[in-house]
């Protein structure tokens, strides 16, 4: 077996690297979330951090790894008496890989017991061996949307609970959470985001000194595994002494009150959600405090933890930038020392009233621009409209039965959605019940004997499976002068933004189209970050004529070169328009001609669509009717998106 490159030998990092060690310190922190470009050293140091983890005394024989002095009431390998023989065991460090199934996550009914012996016996799972060690997750923001459920409820509880094919089975599972993950790759959902204690991003440095070592130690590592490790034995060894010496420090660390209202005023300050994150706060300095050797918290300590604690739980839209600004982060902890202070909280004041910078600089955020004159259709470009305010939109689906890129958008066949039937040709794993009774009738003829079934390849039953899935979601958006009116492109975009949101959250890739002036063009291309997509739609700039024929093919192009990449995920056109087709005077034709037969070659195409009509004024043509029509698709007023009261932005748009 290779030797793991060392914790220890890892070019800088400090902020990760502390991470993981006050979480080895105190598991009740929560875990690490590692952000990072690719080719950071993310995966390497996460999995150097296990041989520094001390050894676990654990009850022999016993699956679940449960503490002899603490033993589980409910082990399924219990009950553990009393003085019940013991064995030491290495930490764990378990790796759940982005494909793995429900199965082998939470564990499932052992079937080769179950069918030759008749009994039901339980199979544990990658939760089981998770606890009391380390569950680590690569690429977690791309992890199927069923794991992450039961994650979540696993790393809540700190027990995993298992209810299918006929097993009621429940076990301690209580582990150190670490995941990372590349942005680029889309972001992590809203609910598993705060179950990360910790948030440290990573970047390469920029130091040519510091990537000449990076290089120096990774070619000494490769040439020698075993050589390397043994050079960085004695750095992890004290490391390791280290964390067993904090842990054994960490019950008597003092937390004052003045450091404890300290933290509670930056919490305040920035309008985190909840209270887990001054819980986490709380508890990483406490753990920094026993780290250094030191008694009691201190403001130091306070510190990093809220640099650590904090930044992805700022986020209130998963389009905003995660991180603390530098300068907000120190002025808040400055206004922190006045209440730390202070013997009772100001009556006045409301929560988080110390925190005066980052709410005073939002407020001047939301300050309105001044609006600037529309002008004409066929004249220059205008600057980006300020979005209107976004709301919940309603359910845009595509029709028929997907083949289960995971999500949470359409019907789909999957191997995690809840049964529907069986099957003797199709299906995802055996379908016991029905198996079984397939083969029960057959059991005299076939002269069993004993207390298991006889079974013939017939009898096999598999379970078909419906749950959801993630489409692409491509935006086909106007930006010509025909929509160029700035109230009602402001509406657009905050309705678009708002279907952005809601991509995010049903885990769907989404591309944006522009078209005006003489052509259409690809501002983003299919992306599972969505943020990309609010960026490019924030900027976009109107005027000119509308290309509406360039907009449908570019978009048909578009579909068909995803369609060979990534076959199973289905597309969803949204076309943004007020149905106006116009072309440069150069150009000859019909444009709206041209355009209906860009539409009907996108619907011969199979693509599902819908069109957003955004027409306005006393005189309506219905011509985002015809579009529809001749997409196949359905069409949608602009006040329909909202699955709420969303007055406000209709008056927006009729206004202009």
């Amino acid at each position: 077996m290779t030797a793991r490159y060392p914790f220890s030998a890892v070019v800088g990092h400090e902020d990760l690297r502390l991470g993981l060690l006050l979480n080895a310190v105190h598991p009740g922190i929560g875990g690490v979330l590692v952000r990072g470009e690719k080719g950071t050293a993310k995966s390497t140091i996460v999995r150097g951090l296990a041989a520094l983890l001390p050894a676990l005394d654990a009850v022999r024989d016993c699956r679940f790894a449960c503490d002899p002095h603490r033993p589980d009431p409910g082990c399924p390998d219990g009950p553990h008496e009393a003085g019940a023989s013991t064995t030491t065991k290495p930490s764990s460090l378990v790796e759940l890989p982005v494909g793995a199934t429900e199965d082998r996550l939470v564990g499932s009914l052992d079937l080769e017991r179950a069918l030759t012996e008749g009994v039901r016996a339980y199979q544990p799972g990658l939760l089981a061996a998770a606890h009391r060690g380390v569950l680590y997750v690569d690429e977690v923001n791309l992890l199927h949307d069923h794991l992450v459920d039961l994650l979540l409820d696993a790393a809540a509880m700190g027990r995993a609970h298992v209810e299918r094919d006929g097993v009621s089975v429940s076990h301690a599972s209580s582990f150190l959470l670490v995941g990372t993950m590349n942005p680029e790759e889309g972001e992590l959902r809203p609910q598993l985001l705060d179950r990360f204690g910790l948030t440290v991003q990573v970047n390469a440095s920029r130091d040519v000194a510091t990537r000449t070592e990076v290089v120096r130690r990774r070619l000494a590592y490769e040439a020698d595994p075993v050589g390397f490790a043994q050079q960085w034995e004695k750095a992890d060894a004290e490391l390791a002494e280290s964390i067993v010496a904090a842990r054994a420090a960490l019950p008597g660390i003092a937390l004052p009150d003045t450091e404890l209202r300290r933290i509670a005023a930056v919490c305040a300050a920035f309008e985190v959600d909840g209270m887990r994150a001054d819980l986490v706060v709380a508890r990483t300095a406490i753990a920094h405090a026993a780290w250094r050797g030191g008694d009691a918290v201190t403001e130091a300590d306070v510190e990093v933890a809220v640099r650590l604690a904090l930044p992805h739980r700022r986020r209130r839209d998963p389009f905003d930038e995660p991180g603390l600004d530098s300068e907000q982060l120190e002025q808040a902890l400055r206004d922190a020392a006045e209440q730390a202070e202070a013997p009772e909280p100001p009556d006045d004041d409301g929560p988080g009233g110390g925190g005066g910078a980052p709410r005073g600089e939002g407020r001047q955020q939301k300050q309105e621009r001044p609006e600037q004159p529309e002008q004409g259709s066929g004249g220059g470009e205008q600057p980006p409209a300020k979005p209107a305010q976004q709301f919940r939109p309603r359910l845009l689906q595509v029709p028929g039965l997907g083949e289960g890129a995971p999500g949470r958008r359409s019907r789909s066949r999957s191997s995690s959605g809840r049964v529907v039937r069986s099957s003797t040709v199709d299906g995802h794993g055996v379908h016991l019940t029905a198996t079984v009774q397939a083969a029960a009738p057959h059991q005299h003829t076939r002269g069993r004997s004993g207390s298991g079934l006889e079974l013939r390849s017939g009898d096999l039953r598999r379970a078909v499976r419906e749950g959801r899935e993630g489409n692409l979601v491509l935006f086909a958006v106007d930006a010509s002068g025909s929509m160029a009116a700035r109230a009602r492109m402001s509406a657009v975009t905050g309705a678009v933004l708002s279907l952005l949101r809601d991509a995010y959250q049903r885990r769907d890739k989404v591309g944006l189209i522009t078209f005006r002036g003489r052509e259409a063009e690809v501002a983003l291309p299919p992306t599972s970050s969505v943020d990309a997509a609010a960026t490019r739609l924030r900027g976009l700039r109107t005027g000119g004529r509308t290309p509406l024929a360039h907009g449908l093919l570019a978009a048909r192009k578009l579909l068909a070169a995803e369609r060979l990449r990534d076959p199973r995920r289905r597309p969803l056109l949204v076309l943004v328009t007020d149905g106006r087709a116009t072309v440069p005077a150069s150009q000859r034709g019909d444009a709206l001609h041209d355009a209906m037969r860009a539409a009907a070659l996108l619907e011969a195409d199979g693509v599902a669509s819908v069109v957003v009509d955004c027409e306005n004024g006393v005189v309506r043509l219905g011509l985002p009717d015809r579009l529809a029509i001749a997409l196949g698709g359905t069409c949608l007023q602009l006040a329909e998106l909202s699955a709420e009261n969303v007055a406000g932005v209709v008056r927006a748009a009729r206004a202009a």
